[in-house]
């Protein structure tokens, strides 16, 4: 699935967020709801990982031995290229 790019690069924010909203709707309706243990945990949950893809995503950036991802004109060159290649290899033997 493709994502806009200004809307790939929220979605932690959007997690924060959505972690925010349960844990302060646990805490409106008070410890004394049932469910509001169950609002603080998917909270939890949704803050934990927000911080993760964005220590994910920050790591995979810095990461100088990665190698680039080719693009799409960069394949179609690869594959047209080795397309010439076994053209131009002889098949079999001459005798």
């Amino acid at each position: 699935m493709w994502l806009p790019t200004p809307l790939y690069e929220r979605i932690p924010q959007f997690w924060l967020l959505i972690g925010l909203l349960f844990m302060s709707s646990g805490t409106y309706l008070g410890f004394d709801y049932s469910l509001s243990f169950v609002y603080f945990g998917v909270g939890f949950v949704c803050l934990i990982w927000s911080v993760a893809v964005f220590v994910k995503r920050s790591r995979y950036r810095s990461d100088s031995t990665r190698s680039a991802i080719p693009t799409i004109d960069e394949e179609d060159n690869q594959k047209q290229e080795q397309a010439e290649d076994q053209a131009e290899t002889p098949v079999g033997h001459g005798s």
